[in-house]
């Protein structure tokens, strides 16, 4: 929620939960933002749905069908009415081409200000240990990837680049792009 906040996020905003699984960022957004502003997707339907019944303390504040099964990052949908997107410890665990297909099926979005998420960064070709002793890799989870690599793919689908200086957990690194 800080990340988003810092963003600009108001309850007005209309936020895409890329990755929300059991709802960890949703159990916080769903009751800031207006009534039918907070749409998720994962992989897992049926884990969004458990979180939906299991971490909001009213479940009726999020409509069953604003979860939307995507593993793809195909976004099917999700409305134009978008203005935020967060991938929060979603890339770390998927290769690169993950954020390139994303963030390009994220572009066409024409109310969309801002995509934040997170990747471990580094220039090694092979295994890294990150600032809190997690091991991160180039070709399998959890990946790295180094920063020059994540700015021209975000700079290739349309987006301006900036890392951001937010401290994370595990050593990951917030990126936003506008």
């Amino acid at each position: 929620m800080q990340a988003l906040l810092s963003a600009g996020m108001t309850p007005e905003d209309h936020l895409l939960d890329i990755g929300c699984g059991a709802l960890r960022l949703g159990h916080k957004a769903v009751p800031f933002l207006k009534p039918g502003h907070y749409w998720g997707t994962d992989a897992s339907l049926a884990l969004m749905r458990h979180g939906r019944l299991t971490e909001l303390p009213d479940p009726t504040q999020l409509p069953e069908d604003h979860l939307i099964e995507d593993a793809h990052f195909a976004f099917p949908g999700i409305p134009d009415t978008i203005t935020l997107a967060i991938a929060f410890g979603v890339f770390t665990h998927l290769p690169h081409q993950a954020l390139q297909t994303a963030l390009t099926n994220l572009r066409p979005f024409p109310n969309l200000r801002a995509v934040l998420f997170t990747v471990f960064l580094s220039d090694a070709a092979t295994s890294t240990r990150q600032p809190d002793g997690v091991v991160t890799h180039p070709d399998r989870p959890p990946y790295h990837l180094p920063e020059a690599q994540v700015a021209q793919t975000i700079a290739a689908a349309g987006f301006a680049p900036t890392k951001l200086p937010t401290l994370l957990p595990r050593g990951q690194v917030l990126w936003s792009a506008t």
